[in-house]
């Protein structure tokens, strides 16, 4: 919910939040492989905890991967809400560059680019945030999926740094990937 003159915006009083439903986004890149993105606290389909959303804690989830091809080098790792109210969706988290060695990451590693390992760094939300940035569909709309993805690649690192976007950290990945893992959930304000 935003703000004029310090005065609350409901956003169903200036848009229609009834609109079709965004396409899965990977649905729509080239087929690779899968491998296994799991989570102690998020069950697939299932709504997101509160505590991982903009207005509970703020904390990013813990997440474990394993699976992924042998020729892996590197990861990146972001959350996107396809169903946002804009023509791009909504990039809640980006991190590039997690080393091959690095399987998992704790709750709250999300917090900055000191509490991820190995050289890894945060690229901006699209809230600019350098960190994760849960989540926060506007309110009264519809439930929203938020898609956790990590990414195999065949590189060591990407050439990114803090002020590459979420998309174009996206688009770099696309080059290089040999393999992804999902874990989508939900939440309504």
């Amino acid at each position: 919910m935003g703000t004029v003159d310090a005065q609350p915006i409901d956003v169903r009083n200036i848009m229609d939040l009834d609109r079709p439903n965004a396409p899965d986004p990977y649905g729509l890149l080239p087929a690779v492989p899968s491998f296994a993105l799991t989570s102690t606290v998020l069950d697939a389909g299932a709504r997101l905890p509160d505590r991982f959303s903009i207005g509970g804690a703020n904390v990013s989830p813990p997440l474990a991967w394993s699976g992924f091809p042998d020729r892996t080098r590197s990861f990146t790792i972001n959350c996107f809400d396809p169903d946002a109210p804009t023509p791009a969706g909504y990039w809640h988290w980006g991190v590039a560059n997690l080393p091959v060695g690095v399987t998992a990451l704790a709750e709250d590693a999300g917090s900055g680019d000191d509490t991820l390992p190995g050289g890894a760094l945060h690229v901006r939300t699209d809230g600019g945030a350098l960190a994760y940035e849960g989540a926060g569909p506007p309110p009264g709309d519809r439930a929203h999926r938020y898609v956790f993805a990590v990414h195999a690649l065949d590189v060591d690192a990407l050439e990114v740094t803090a002020a590459t976007s979420p998309t174009k950290l996206a688009f770099l990945s696309l080059f290089h990937t040999l393999a992804r893992a999902t874990l989508t959930v939900t939440f309504s304000s």
